[in-house]
């Protein structure tokens, strides 16, 4: 009898997207509110919050994208041409921000410029991962085994309104991890900042869930059918319990709590979006299995993925560790 590996690969997979948007979520909101402040102290300080551990957030990305592209070759074969333009700006916005990120060290009179590029370069990535998501939520139009849609498809207003969704929602956990790390008037400032993209996510994903069961009737018949009703009950519950939480920690002058509520409407909205589209990976036709490479293919891509993933977990919560505590100016991997 062989092991069916489609669930262990969905899991690690769906571990791999959930760590990048938690991890690289917050540096990409940091990168956009970095727009909003104009002194040169505070945005060193900002930028010295991130700069140890931004690079490798995107480590996530890489495994998952890779992961997709190895274990289920028929999804990432339809949903790339799908998804050409969209991925192309992220890759964009990723790269325009990371060069950004270096050369404003040491750009003298240029660095105005480079600190502009860092804002769009990271306000690009964001929209346009949010612009990803929204087409899984909508689906993919497939014909046989082919993208069966055009170039265009993936401009509609769902997808366009989950990627402002998405900027709202890392612009919070860059406000949240700004409160948890700096200190005097621009922790103040974050601490309202977060208050107000608060109130946007909520916004969002008010509409996004109205809009969403709506428009695609297989989404709305997993969450509103009985028994699924009470089983499911508990996602929206705690999300609005835990915004409550947020805003009386902000309140009360808390520093690292309204950044674990942050990370958990996070949780709460993955989780969502999994009950939602289970078991499909190129919704609504294709299947995680239908999807998948050989068994023998995936078994032998697993063995070097149960290697690797416990040494990045560990290189991950090592690193935080090593950083934690305050912001310092300077105090960077360009300063130390």
């Amino acid at each position: 009898m062989q092991l069916d590996l489609v669930p262990l690969w969905a899991a690690i997979l769906a571990l791999a997207v959930f760590m990048y948007v938690l991890l690289d979520g917050f540096d990409l909101g940091v990168g956009m509110l970095f727009a909003l402040r104009r002194d040169a102290q505070e945005r060193d300080l900002m930028v010295a919050s991130v700069a140890p551990i931004w690079d490798f957030n995107e480590t996530w990305l890489v495994l998952g994208i890779g992961g997709l592209m190895a274990v289920f070759p028929l999804a990432f074969a339809i949903v790339l041409p799908a998804l050409y333009f969209p991925f192309l700006l992220m890759l964009l916005g990723l790269l325009f921000r990371g060069v950004a990120f270096e050369f404003r060290e040491g750009a003298g009179p240029r660095r105005s410029g480079w600190d502009r590029g860092f804002c769009i370069g990271s306000l690009l990535a964001t929209w346009a991962q949010g612009v990803v998501l929204g087409n899984f939520i909508q689906g993919f139009a497939v014909a046989g085994r082919q993208f069966a849609g055009d170039s265009w498809d993936w401009l509609s207003p769902f997808a366009l309104l989950t990627g402002l969704g998405l900027v709202a929602g890392y612009a919070l956990q860059g406000a949240t991890w700004l409160v948890m790390k700096t200190e005097g008037e621009l922790q103040q400032w974050a601490k309202r900042t977060a208050r107000r993209c608060l109130v946007g996510v909520l916004a969002f994903i008010a509409l996004l869930s109205l809009w969403t069961p709506l428009t695609q009737p297989r989404i709305a018949e997993r969450w509103f059918s009985l028994p699924n009703l009470f089983y499911f009950s508990p996602v929206p519950v705690l999300t609005l319990a835990l915004a409550v939480v947020m805003l009386q920690a902000l309140r009360r002058g808390r520093d690292v709590l309204p950044f674990l509520c942050s990370m958990g409407l996070f949780f709460l909205a993955f989780t969502g979006l999994v009950i939602s589209l289970w078991p499909y990976i190129v919704p609504p036709s294709i299947t995680l299995w239908e999807a998948a490479a050989a068994p023998k293919s995936q078994a032998f891509m697993l063995v070097g993925t149960l290697f690797l993933l416990p040494v990045i977990l560990l290189y991950v919560f090592w690193s935080y560790w090593v950083f934690r505590g305050k912001a310092r100016a300077h105090h960077g991997y360009h300063g130390l």
